[in-house]
């Protein structure tokens, strides 16, 4: 997975979950909280994992290198 993780923008995935968190903590329930600093906390691979439990498709946050 180590090298999975280089091609993804980590940083742009975690923003858009700390997105989608804090829209569920304020319209669905305050215990996504929890899961929210769970986010911000979270390495790199934990953060995908998260992502994919979240059905967030990895596609939309692969590097393209353009040469």
């Amino acid at each position: 997975m180590e090298d999975y993780i280089e091609a993804v923008d980590i940083e742009s995935l975690r923003k858009d979950l700390i997105d989608y968190y804090t829209s569920a903590m304020f319209f669905v329930s305050f215990a996504a909280l929890v899961d929210l600093t769970e986010v911000e906390n979270a390495s790199d691979e934990k953060l995908i994992r998260i992502a994919l439990a979240n059905n967030f498709d990895l596609q939309n946050y692969i590097i393209r290198y353009s040469r």
